[in-house]
This record gives C-alpha cells, structure tokens and sequence, in this order.
C-alpha cells in the first residue's frame, strides 16, 4: 500500500510539472516578447519577421505582446517585481542601467562579444564591464527648417543656421512674416519629450548633468543657465508652444518654420503625401554645429527566462543586417545599429538620412546611470517650472542639482 502510494505521488508530480511548462511537454518553446512598435504602418514588418522567425526555427514561437510609451516602463518594472517579466523585452537605451543593476537581465557577453565590432551604440547596454542588452535601432533628432518660410523670410534657399546667434535670427525673421506664423517649434511639457528637446542645447553648450566622477551635480553651472536662457528667450519670443505631434502637424502645414524632431518626421512627409519644401540640418551650438540628443531601442532578455539561448537567438536574427534593412526601410528609420546596414545606399543615397548620420555621431547619450529615470524627471520638472511657471532659471537650476544629488545620497 506504501509502495503504491509513493508511485501514485510521483505520477501526480511529473503530470503537474508537465501541466505547468506546456511549451516544453509538446516540445515547442514559446518566447514572450514585449516591444513598443505599435503603429499600424510598422507592426505587420514586426510580425513578418517574428515568423520568418519561426518558419526558420522550428518548435520556436514568438508571442507579441504591444506596449505604449506613455506606461510602458512602469509595466515592465511591474513585471520584473513579481516575477512575471517576459523572454525578451524592448527597453529604452536610458532604461537599460536601472535593469541591468537591479541584476533582472541576463548577461549576454560571452555570447555576442565576438561580433560587437559590428554594431553601434553598445554603451548603454554594458554595465559594470558585462552587456546586458543588444542595440536595435538607434534614433536621434536634427532642425527641420521649412524652406518656403525661410526664402519669404529673405534667406537663400539653402541657409542653414551655423550657430545660436544665426538661428535666432532665422526665427525671429520667419516669426516676422505675419501673425499666424511662428518661427521656432517649442515642446509643450510631456513626459520623454521635453527634456530632449532641451538637452540638445545643454549639451551644445559644454554643460554636464554630473560630475566626471559622478560625486556631485553640475547641472546648475553657468554654462547650463546660459542654455536655458537660450531656450526660453527663443520659446518666450518666436515659439508655438504644443505637444511633439502638434507641432509637427503645424510644420507640415507651413505655420512654424523651425523645429526639432526625429526621423518619422521624414516617415510621415515621405508617406503621408505633404506638399512641403524642407531642409533637415545639424543642429546648433553657441559657435559650431552643436550636440543632439540620441536614445535608442535595446533588446534584453530576462534574468527569469527558461528559454535564455533561444531568446538570444530571436535578438540576433531580429537585428541581423537584412532585418534591420526591411525594418528601417518599412519605417524610414535612419539610424540601424548594423553597421553594414547603415552604409546600404538605402541610407547613403538620400540627404535628409545622411544629415541624420552625420548628427548621430555629433551626439550623446544620458550618462549610463541606474538614477537616469529619475534624473530625467527632475531635469522635465525643472523645465515645466522655467518655460511654463516663470520659475526663476537660477534657483531652478539649483534645486535640481539639490534634487539630483539626493538620490545618490540615499543609497
């Protein structure tokens, strides 16, 4: 009676262990892969290439499941608290640290370090000497200028602003042209966006968030207050102030003549079918061509996963060079972290995408930081207060130094 017992409870046990990993007793694997590439124009090149995928891979399947920008960090940090975290996940280059020091992605090192000499933008995925996370599709953003605006306002037709002072003047005169015509595009405060549209400039101006050995904040030096008196005094003046979409949406309509944005600007001009003379240059600095920001899409695979060297697989066929090619094509994309994509003539061919590459290496990217999420939301806080609540740019400027060093002081 024992022995049957004991045999009883061993069946129950292997079933319910079976029960419980169903992918494996059928002897398909299936790879949760969470990305934020939800427009309709690019979501069917996702899903072809999740399934070539799988045609490819037999016994492997990719579910895709979308998320938003606007919640798509708290979910994943959700996720990864309580255990639920997905194979694969798509995180902003900026999110990378604060999951990677949390010890919640799987280091990948020793199976990609061989070929990393293939692709750009590996610094925001490598922490404390390990990768972490694979670059996708690099972004960055440049001056749009509407050519039609800056001929009226008596510029020849290939002027383009060198420095802040040119640019300033360009504006003001394109502000001038009559009342329903602005001359700078200004961000209205949105979360992701604001603070992007201003770092350009900070940047430009040899201004820094931290210190080189990161013990203190310097965000509230001289040089930063003269980049965000810069900003504002262009806002103030000749600015529309709107969301990132609306002020794109009145660029293609010919009522604001200079503004900052990424390349599915070009996307939506090139596929949209907007009658629009433009030029798209590097953007400014106090003297020279100056620094923009740049970000991208990384993709890791959880420290949770059970399917760790198939979900590497999917990465490495996801951002092989003939994916990256159908993906930035599909998407107007301009910058591929494949360096063999990026030198098709795809990109070589065409002005706009070359001033988008040539702007890519002029640019940074946040200081790989596990704080970075927090730092950002300072720095957009302090903003808002400046450009919207007429807070005094000093004493702002200081309190986010004050609000920045606290964070490290807590630990």
């Amino acid at each position: 009676m024992k022995k049957y017992i004991t045999y009883t409870v061993i069946v129950l046990t292997a079933l319910m262990a079976l029960s419980c990993d169903g992918d494996r007793s059928s002897g398909e694997i299936t790879l949760e892969w969470w990305q934020f590439w939800t427009d309709p124009a690019i979501k069917p090149t996702i899903e072809k290439i999740a399934a070539d995928f799988e045609s490819a891979n037999p016994g492997i399947k990719v579910n895709i499941t979308d998320l938003t920008w606007a919640n798509g960090r708290e979910k994943i940090v959700l996720a990864f608290s309580s255990g639920t975290a997905p194979d694969i996940v798509e995180l902003g280059s900026d999110w990378v640290p604060q999951f990677s020091s949390a010890d919640q992605l799987a280091a990948i090192g020793k199976s990609v370090g061989a070929d990393t000499s293939q692709y750009f933008g590996w610094s925001p995925g490598i922490y404390e000497n390990e990768i972490y996370a694979f670059p996708w599709i690099l972004g960055t953003r440049v001056l749009y200028i509407n050519r039609s605006l800056l001929i009226q306002a008596g510029y020849d037709q290939n002027f383009v602003p060198f420095n802040w002072e040119q640019l300033t003047e360009c504006c003001y005169k394109i502000d001038s042209i009559g009342k329903d015509i602005h001359g700078f595009g200004s961000n209205a405060a949105e979360k992701h966006r604001l603070y992007k549209k201003f770092l350009p400039f900070f940047w430009s101006s040899g201004a820094k968030i931290l210190s080189d050995d990161g013990s203190f904040s310097t965000i509230a030096s001289d040089k930063a207050y003269e980049a965000l008196k810069f900003y504002k005094e262009l806002s103030d003046s000749v600015g529309l102030i709107d969301t990132q979409r609306r002020l794109e949406d009145a660029f293609l309509d010919g009522s604001v003549g200079v503004i900052i944005s990424g390349d599915w600007l070009l996307k939506r001009i090139c596929n949209g079918g907007h009658d629009i003379d433009f030029i798209t240059t590097i953007i400014p600095g106090p003297k020279y061509p100056g620094r923009s920001f740049v970000g991208g899409e990384y993709l890791a695979v959880s420290k949770q996963s059970q399917h760790k060297a198939e979900a590497l697989k999917f990465i490495r066929y996801l951002t092989n060079r003939e994916n990256q090619l159908l993906f930035c094509k599909e998407n107007f994309s301009a910058n591929p972290s494949h360096k063999k994509a990026a030198a098709d003539s795809f990109f070589t061919g065409d002005v706009n995408l070359q001033v988008f590459y040539k702007q890519l290496n002029l640019s940074r990217m946040p200081k790989i930081d596990e704080h970075w999420p927090e730092i950002e939301e300072i720095i957009e806080i302090t903003l808002e207060d400046v450009l919207f609540n007429d807070a005094p740019m000093a004493e702002a400027l200081y309190q986010a130094k004050l609000d920045i060093e606290k964070l490290y002081s807590a630990k």
